[in-house]
């Protein structure tokens, strides 16, 4: 059941939402100090502590919503959102200004974390064009998706595991194909479905929805 009405769960994705700027600047800011070779350290462990804050936010309005009942309309259009706009704002800095020698993610990652959204939110779009019922169904390859993705930025901002960031990264690319995969498959079945529901309809002389 969905329920109208705002709720801390929502709340919880709004401030998400209104982090993802504060730790750009902070990323931004600490990037640059690299750069210009005197890290300002402050910068840093500030921008951590803002991700890792708004990656609790994600977990703990999952719990709510699901223990809670608190699920609204309002909150299945922003949870993704917020999710998206968080981790892309996170490869893209640690892409373009990395944060020390090796820690950098590779921009061939970013490009497929591009891809992987556009895939999908473009299969979307054609479905609902199509005229048919758009069922997001969750699906454990994706959410293991967005954890690795949380993983792999803790793991290249903290600095504190002496390991390249590139096996976190390459580890979640597969998943990312993978979770690919699934929504392409997602979507082939409901559109079949909704064109098998539609000439059913046709054959019994009920007009389409």
């Amino acid at each position: 059941m969905i329920d109208p009405t705002v709720t801390p769960a929502t709340y919880l994705t709004l401030l998400r939402t209104l982090l993802v700027p504060v730790f750009a600047v902070l990323a931004v800011y600490y990037g640059v100090s690299v750069e210009d070779g005197a890290p300002v350290e402050a910068y840093h462990w500030w921008a951590v502590t803002v991700f890792v804050v708004a990656a609790l936010t994600d977990l703990a309005d999952g719990i709510i919503a699901r223990r809670c009942n608190q699920h609204t309309h309002l909150g299945a259009v922003l949870d993704p959102i917020a999710d998206k706009l968080l981790i892309l704002t996170a490869i893209i800095i640690l892409s373009i200004l990395p944060w020390g020698d090796g820690w950098a993610i590779p921009i061939w990652f970013v490009g497929l974390v591009i891809v992987r959204d556009a895939v999908v939110w473009g299969g979307i779009a054609v479905l609902r064009f199509l005229e048919h019922r758009v069922e997001i169904q969750p699906h454990w390859t994706g959410q293991i998706c967005t954890a690795l993705l949380m993983v792999t930025v803790a793991w290249t901002g903290l600095k504190i595991i002496p390991l390249n960031p590139i096996y976190p990264t390459t580890v979640t690319a597969f998943f990312l194909v993978l979770a690919t995969s699934v929504n392409i498959r997602q979507g082939i079945e409901q559109l079949h479905q909704g064109e098998l529901k539609r000439t059913t309809e046709q054959e019994h002389g009920q007009p389409d929805p």
